[in-house]
């Protein structure tokens, strides 16, 4: 907008400058001209007495300078071969010697000249024509000449410059509201169609734009409308679809674990047999803790996720969830380093069941896909207002490109490790619902560092 504006304002800038000069060159000629036939009229009528005496050529002269018609706009002098001003309609300019070209260029060729300047008594800017008097003989006795102000013609070619210039401003102000007003009217349902698209790409299925134009622009309305829609209807079959297929899982995954571990306990059954019997009761494990967080899953997607609020000691409830994971770490051989508070502190209001979840959840990761590193950090740090808990692994971390990406719903990335993809978006949304935030970030010296703060008291 503001580049074609400033174009607008260039172009009447030009045109200005260019009318401008174009008229003040149209009425400078216009004087020239009519000085010129004044001169050539005037100087023929007298160059009949140039022949006579010089008393009889002076008083026809004197009569002719005190009696012409355009005494009030024009200055008419009579100017001898010495260019000294004889006689002079206004008187005061008798005696005087200008000194000006076209004086002594009339002299000179014989030939009307002309001169644009200023008086030097006065400063004013004038022009000049100077008809030379030429006798019976073809000798040039004498210059008559014409002086007119330019200071009328100049005012006259301001106003008009000035008028012009108004109407100018007047179409840039006009250019300006209508693009205004023609940027609004695109800018405006861009600017509510990019905020339903934001929405959309979050997750908001079915949010909806209300069309007002019925062009190009409405047509894109229409066609994120029902992409939006279409997108609902994919989501709402999905979710239901996952619960019901978890809720049809459920049941034959418990009788299963069920017997394997009834079958665990004969002690008949050995080698290859309770080997598998112990790879069924681990992937129906596996299995079970998959279909549980579907379920999660489509709790909060059809808003039957809910918290029960109560008060957590969250050092005791982080020991816990360590406790809980004791004989895997033992397993994979991983050294846990805790670094609890050097303060006692006051509880905090949360969901315990919920917290645990993601306490859970990512020290289960980081012993995933941080085994290799052989360590995994635990930190609890606080201050007035949140209380935060730091798990780190040293494992080969999260690639750049994904980091945004993993705590969105059933994301995968590179890693070649089973799971379902949505625990972290549990536990996202866990962590939000209590007011606080979960921080993912690639650990400097290696391995992933996950940070989750909640605030220290209830908002």
């Amino acid at each position: 907008m503001f580049v074609g504006s400033g174009l607008v304002l260039l172009a009447i800038v030009i045109s200005l400058a260019a009318y401008t000069l174009s008229l003040q060159a149209y009425y400078y000629s216009a004087t020239r001209a009519s000085l010129q036939a004044k001169a050539e009229t005037a100087s023929a009528f007298l160059s009949s007495y140039v022949d006579r005496t010089y008393a009889e050529f002076y008083q026809r002269a004197f009569n002719y300078a005190e009696n012409f018609d355009d005494k009030d706009s024009l200055e008419l002098q009579f100017v001898n071969t010495e260019g000294r001003v004889e006689i002079a309609s206004t008187g005061i300019s008798a005696g005087s010697i200008p000194g000006s070209d076209d004086i002594k260029n009339a002299l000179d060729s014989g030939k009307i000249s002309f001169w644009q300047g200023k008086r030097v008594s006065t400063g004013e800017k004038v022009l000049a024509v100077s008809a030379p008097l030429v006798s019976g003989s073809g000798s040039v006795v004498g210059v008559m000449r014409y002086i007119t102000s330019l200071k009328l013609i100049d005012r006259a070619v301001n106003t008009s410059s000035l008028v012009a210039g108004g109407i100018g401003l007047v179409v840039l102000a006009i250019v300006v509201f209508s693009n205004l007003y023609f940027l609004r009217t695109i800018t405006e349902p861009i600017a509510s169609l990019t905020g339903v698209a934001r929405r959309i790409a979050e997750g908001s299925y079915g949010a909806q734009v209300e069309k007002t134009h019925n062009d190009e622009i409405g047509e894109l309305t229409d066609a994120i409308n029902d992409m939006s829609q279409k997108l609902s209807q994919a989501e709402r079959v999905q979710t239901e679809f996952i619960s019901s297929v978890s809720h049809e899982l459920r049941t034959p995954l418990t009788a299963i674990t069920g017997w394997a571990e009834t079958l665990a306990y004969d002690e008949a059954i050995r080698g290859d047999s309770r080997r598998g019997i112990e790879i069924i009761t681990r992937e129906a494990g596996r299995l079970t803790k998959m279909v549980e967080e579907l379920l999660e899953f489509t709790r909060i997607q059809d808003g039957r996720f809910t918290l029960h609020v109560s008060t957590v000691e969250l050092p005791a409830l982080v020991e816990d969830c360590l406790y809980t994971y004791n004989e895997l770490f033992r397993h994979e051989d991983l050294a846990v380093t805790y670094v609890s508070p050097e303060e006692d502190l006051p509880e905090i209001p949360g969901d315990p069941e919920r917290l645990s979840q993601v306490f859970l959840n990512i020290l289960d990761n980081a012993c995933k896909y941080g085994k290799n590193g052989k360590k995994i950090d635990v930190k609890i740090t606080h201050d007035d207002a949140t209380v935060s808990v730091c798990i780190r692994d040293y494992g080969p971390g999260i690639p750049p490109a994904e980091l945004p990406q993993v705590k969105k719903k059933f994301f995968k990335g590179s890693s070649k490790e089973r799971g379902s993809g949505i625990g972290l978006a549990v536990c996202d949304e866990i962590v939000t619902r209590h007011n606080g935030t979960l921080d993912i970030a690639n650990a400097a010296g290696g391995g992933v560092r996950v940070t989750v703060t909640l605030p220290r008291k209830a908002s």
